[in-house]
């Protein structure tokens, strides 16, 4: 009976927290990891990776690679093709999450998922930052104008092809304007680049 009490205790502090929480946290918040390992062994909690769980009941997020990559570099900010996978304006299947981190910073090490660091510096990487709340994990992203940009900087490391797609997605989809791309292609200094093909869809 104390025991059934203990795995209800527990499911219910994971479930204040959003459903989802690191080995280290659930310590922190009095579960005992006999309690976790027992509760995952009967199906109750799902290893989303190593040292985080995640409610068996709970939908799987749409987007669990970020949701793991946030909790563990809380300073990342997706960028790139995970980004424009994110807002929806891409027909490229990530497979790998791409984060920007400010210079200086330690390459963070996951076993899981995949992980690509573009490394930024001032305003190219603090500006445009949107945080989403997702499962109760804070989430940091590039806006949808900021992202595009990014895509005709690093061009040479994605592919041309990617950023034209989604600066063409963007623009249809009505997610970005000519004024927001021009102030972040100049911060990103990009805008010699990009000019042509925001004037070919203009």
């Amino acid at each position: 009976m104390k025991r059934v009490k203990l795995d209800r205790r527990a499911e219910a502090v994971f479930r204040r927290h959003g459903g989802v929480l690191r080995t280290s946290q659930a310590l922190k918040l009095g579960i005992h990891p006999r309690i976790l390992y027992r509760l995952r062994d009967a199906g109750r909690l799902v290893a989303v990776t190593r040292g985080i769980y995640r409610l068996a009941d709970r939908p799987e997020s749409s987007h669990p690679d970020l949701l793991v990559v946030a909790r563990r570099v809380p300073q990342a900010v997706m960028c790139l093709i995970s980004a424009l996978s994110f807002h929806g304006l891409t027909t490229q299947i990530p497979h790998e999450v791409q984060i920007a981190l400010p210079r200086r910073t330690r390459y963070p090490r996951l076993d899981h998922p995949p992980l690509r660091v573009f490394l930024m510096t001032g305003t190219a990487y603090t500006e445009g930052i949107e945080t989403h709340s997702i499962e109760g994990v804070p989430l940091r992203v590039y806006d949808p104008a900021k992202t595009v940009v990014d895509c005709f900087k690093f061009r040479n490391k994605i592919g041309i092809d990617v950023a034209v797609e989604a600066l063409r997605l963007a623009r249809e989809r009505k997610r970005v304007t000519p004024r927001a791309l021009l102030q972040y292609a100049r911060l990103c200094r990009v805008e010699r680049v990009m000019r042509p093909y925001l004037e070919a869809l203009t």
